[in-house]
C-alpha cells in the first residue's frame, strides 16, 4: 500500500504524522516500525495518526506509536504541538483552540501567533501506582512533601529518583551537570529496572537558575532523543515540589529551548514550545 505522510519535529523530537480523519487506517506492527526506521523507511522518535473524534465537544482524537517497536504509548508533549500545527497546516481545523483525545487524556492546544504552540497537558500524578511503580521494600526520603525514592542499581550504587506521570511515567534526578550526566550508562539501568514493570522515561535535570534547567531524557525503547515535552513537565514539576524552581521555568533541550509552567497541585501543566514541519512525502509499505 501506498501512505501519505508529513515529517515534523518539535525541538528536535521527530515524528511521522498520518492522516486517518477521512478514512480508517490500519497498520500493522511492522509497517510502523518500517515507518520508524531511519534507514529503510521514513525515521521518526515517534507516529502519529490523527482521527476524527467520536465526542461532539472534541475535535479530534490522535494516536501515538513508538518509532523503534510499532507499540501504542500513552502521550507526548513534542507531539502534541506538531498535531497542532498540522492539523492546521493540512487545513483539517482553523480554530485556534483545539480538543484533542488520546488514550488516556484530553488536551487543549493553542497555537500563537508566533507560531509556537501551547499545550495544556493536565494535572501530573505523583502516586507510585500512576506509573507505575513497584516500591517493593525500599523507603522514600521525604523532602518539602515530596517523596525522592532510592533506588538500588546493580552494582551497589543507589540512584535518587522522583516520580511523575504526566500520562506516561518518568523518573527524574537531579545532576551537578548535564553534559557529563551517565545518560548513556545509567539510562537504560533505571528504565528497565523491576520497580517499573511497564518501564520509565528516565530525565537527567541540571537547575541552572529558579527559571532555568538543562535536560536530556532517556526513553522508553527510544534511547535519548533530542527532546522529550512530557519528560520537561515531569522535571519542572518534580523540581517545583521540591522547592528548587518557580512556577515558570525555560528548559534548555539537546533540540531547543522549552517554557514549562505549573502553578501547584491539582493545577494543570502548561507547556510552549516550537513545531515545525520538515516535508511531505509517500512511502509504500
Amino acid at each position: 500500500m501506498h501512505i501519505r505522510f508529513t515529517k515534523m519535529q518539535g525541538a528536535g523530537n521527530d515524528f511521522v504524522v498520518l492522516d486517518a480523519t477521512r478514512q480508517p487506517l490500519t497498520l500493522q506492527r511492522e509497517q510502523l516500525q518500517r515507518l520508524g526506521d531511519r534507514r529503510f523507511g521514513v525515521g521518526a522518535d515517534q507516529i502519529l495518526v490523527v482521527e476524527p473524534s467520536a465526542k461532539p465537544d472534541v475535535d479530534f482524537r490522535y494516536r501515538i506509536y513508538n518509532g523503534a517497536t510499532g507499540e501504542e504509548v500513552e502521550h507526548c508533549g513534542n507531539g502534541a504541538r506538531c498535531f497542532v500545527r498540522y492539523v492546521r497546516e493540512q487545513g483539517l481545523t482553523d480554530k485556534e483552540v483545539i480538543r484533542v483525545e488520546t488514550v488516556n487524556r484530553l488536551l487543549e492546544l493553542r497555537q500563537a501567533p508566533d507560531g509556537r504552540v501551547t499545550v495544556n497537558m493536565g494535572e501530573p500524578a505523583f502516586a507510585p501506582a500512576d506509573l507505575p511503580f513497584n516500591p517493593l521494600a525500599l523507603s522514600p526520603i521525604p523532602k518539602n512533601g515530596m517523596d525522592v525514592w532510592p533506588l538500588p542499581l546493580p552494582d551497589g550504587r543507589m540512584a535518587e529518583v522522583v516520580l511523575v506521570s504526566m500520562g506516561n511515567p518518568h523518573a527524574v534526578m537531579r545532576v551537578a551537570d548535564v553534559l557529563l550526566a551517565p545518560v548513556a550508562e545509567l539510562g537504560p539501568i533505571v528504565e528497565s529496572h523491576a520497580q517499573f514493570p511497564r518501564r520509565v522515561n528516565v530525565g537527567f535535570m541540571q537547575v541552572l537558575a529558579r527559571d532555568q534547567i538543562a535536560l536530556r531524557v532517556y526513553e522508553r525503547d527510544a534511547g535519548e532523543t533530542l527532546a522529550c515535552g512530557t519528560g520537561a513537565c515531569a522535571a519542572v514539576v518534580a523540581g517545583i515540589r521540591l522547592g528548587w524552581l518557580d512556577a515558570a521555568v525555560e528548559v534548555q533541550t539537546r533540540g531547543g529551548q522549552l517554557r514549562i509552567e505549573w502553578a501547584g497541585p491539582g493545577q494543570p501543566v502548561m507547556m510552549t514550545g516550537p513545531a515545525q514541519t520538515v516535508y511531505q512525502g509517500e512511502i509504500e509499505l
